[in-house]
């Protein structure tokens, strides 16, 4: 996250009109939360069911998938 926070920062402050910026934020970071708390309780699942080698290769195929939509849409 260190990397990418100040760049996602710029970006919505380029972005969002000034009057919006706050609220540009908020919603990034909401989203943002939302997204890991459900990334955390996906893991948590799989690591009291399955074990932490499979919490690992989720998370693996994940980043493949993530990766292939992110080729496919270029």
């Amino acid at each position: 996250m260190a990397a990418t926070q100040g760049l996602l920062a710029a970006m919505i402050a380029g972005t969002a009109p000034a009057e919006l910026r706050g609220t540009a934020y908020g919603l990034f970071n909401l989203a943002a939360g939302i997204a890991m708390l459900l990334a955390s309780a996906i893991a948590g699942v799989l690591w009291d069911q399955f074990g932490a080698a499979t919490t690992f290769y989720a998370g693996a195929l994940f980043a493949a998938l993530s990766l292939v939509l992110l080729l496919r849409r270029e």
